[in-house]
């Protein structure tokens, strides 16, 4: 490994013992208060540090591959290159982003579904062969451009549970496989593994029984027409929690210890990206426009008995929205709550209110309804676990600007870094001292809304 990307412009706050994020987000909105109010993300690189950590005392030998979509910001991947984590790319700009960290050939992954051949030689052409297939089309297109090609078949899996439908857009049948496996022979393309994924909102673990179990029926599967197989890639879904990895260990090690084991020579490898990501990132936007509004649709279930008729109902419009930091809420549920930055008391009453971007748009509603204290224009809220989704994503619509970065690290997982020998001078120059006197704003630490 290389190093640092050599053109990257950031830096990363060393934070003194006596400093800590929620000091670091008061100093960055007193200075954005007085130079524009612009939306800004702190991202603590230390959780990275410490979520590998977790991992690997809980997963392994079970080895990451991260997937670069989740965040491709470059704090994130150079700290998860110097741990010496896989990367899986969806697209030649993430594979190009990746090369410049220095990552080997080997270490990489393409894993669209839907690759264009285009991409497909790019990919020859720079060494990365692993990749997944689920078609017969796809099949052919990989076999015209990439000689050495080296495919993991994308398995569906039965998840009628999960809130999301990406199991059944993409993984072929066990009945499908011997078809593609008969193509790949006559094409000569080499298949090495099953890929599988099951997303992070399916409820029955007993899923990834069936998922590892059909994936066991497809490595003998491919010793009759001669494949030697020797990789398992069980995808993402990973949350986060340290309980739900544990849950999900202890219902996969007894199986992979089964029809996995050592002595098979079959690596086993993951898709953890929110896992990584999520909860290491914290966005504050600000209220630029405010209306009062009578519309009953707005209150959140059960407020309707307690209101009274009297009591305004708040919408609020902040300057990010759904085609900027809040690009998933499109499709999907959003998982965090905004909390108040300036203080209120207590006792201070509560009122229905809804948030919006700054598009105008129908679609760019952020959180449908909540309770919040009044707020004015200027004030900020904040955001926790907004580390995956557009981060390193790049929006025009309606002269959409990125956020800001701030990148901090505790000295504790520094020393973490080091401990593990892979903290280099190189990595130490993005470094700088926040001491723990850090200047604060006039207004007090944040606190959670109801």
């Amino acid at each position: 490994m290389k190093g640092f990307l050599e053109d990257a412009n950031y830096s990363i706050g060393l934070l003194d013992e006596g400093a800590t994020l929620a000091d670091v987000i008061d100093n960055c909105i007193y200075e954005h208060t007085h130079t524009g109010k612009k939306a800004f993300y702190v991202g603590d690189l230390g959780k990275l540090v410490r979520n590998n950590i977790q991992w690997q005392n809980v997963m392994a030998p079970i080895k990451p591959f991260y997937p670069v979509r989740c965040n491709s910001t470059p704090g994130v991947l150079e700290i998860l290159g110097t741990l010496g984590i896989g990367f899986a790319c969806s697209s030649k700009s993430e594979m190009a982003l990746v090369q410049d960290l220095g990552i080997s050939p080997e270490n990489i992954i393409y894993t669209n579904p839907c690759k264009q051949a285009s991409q497909i030689k790019y990919a020859a052409k720079a060494g990365i062969n692993i990749m997944t297939c689920d078609n017969d089309v796809e099949l052919k297109k990989i076999s015209r451009n990439h000689p050495n090609a080296k495919l993991l078949l994308h398995i569906a899996t039965e998840d009628i549970t999960a809130d999301e439908e990406m199991n059944m857009k993409f993984g072929t049948t066990l009945k499908n496989c011997r078809h593609l496996m008969e193509c790949a022979k006559e094409l000569g393309v080499q298949i090495v593994g099953v890929k599988f994924h099951i997303s992070s909102s399916c409820k029955d673990l007993q899923t990834y029984i069936h998922a590892i179990s059909d994936a066991r029926c497809v490595f003998d599967m491919a010793e009759e027409f001669g494949f030697k197989m020797n990789m398992l890639d069980i995808g993402g879904g990973f949350t986060g929690s340290e309980l739900q990895l544990e849950e999900v260990n202890h219902v996969i090690r007894p199986l992979l210890d089964v029809y996995f084991p050592k002595e098979s020579g079959v690596n086993v490898i993951a898709e953890p990206g929110c896992y990584y990501v999520s909860s290491a990132f914290t966005l504050a936007v600000n209220i630029i426009a405010k209306k009062t509004v009578e519309c009953d649709k707005l209150l959140p279930s059960g407020v309707e008995q307690t209101r009274n008729d009297d009591e305004p109902v708040f919408t609020y419009y902040i300057n990010d929205g759904v085609y900027g930091s809040f690009a998933s809420k499109l499709s999907e549920k959003l998982n965090t709550i905004p909390e108040v930055h300036k203080k209120y008391k207590e006792d201070e009453p509560l009122f229905a209110s809804s948030l919006w971007g700054p598009s105008c748009d129908e679609l760019d509603q952020i959180v449908e309804n909540c309770l919040l204290p009044e707020l004015s224009v200027g004030d900020w809220l904040i955001f926790d676990n907004m580390g995956s989704g557009t981060l390193g994503e790049q929006s025009t619509f309606n002269d959409y600007q990125r956020p800001l970065i701030y990148y901090m690290m505790s000295f504790s997982d520094w020393d973490e870094m080091q401990d593990a020998g892979i903290a280099s001078d190189t990595l130490m120059k993005n470094f700088f001292f926040v001491p723990s006197c850090i200047q604060l704003g006039p207004e007090d630490r944040f606190s959670t809304a109801a």
